[in-house]
């Protein structure tokens, strides 16, 4: 399991600094089934920031 997970998304409640994500599960699915590169995925466990 990954040790560090690290996100540029600031606007996520579960950004940390040093783009740093501080959630305790990510969960990570294909937009078009499968997958053949980082643009056909979504972090499902992005929250916008309040």
């Amino acid at each position: 399991m990954a040790k560090d997970v690290l996100c540029e998304v600031d606007s996520c409640k579960n950004w940390a600094s040093g783009n740093k994500c501080n959630a305790s599960s990510i969960y990570v699915t294909s937009n078009r089934g499968q997958a053949s590169n980082s643009q056909e995925t979504d972090c499902k466990t992005f929250e916008v920031k309040a």
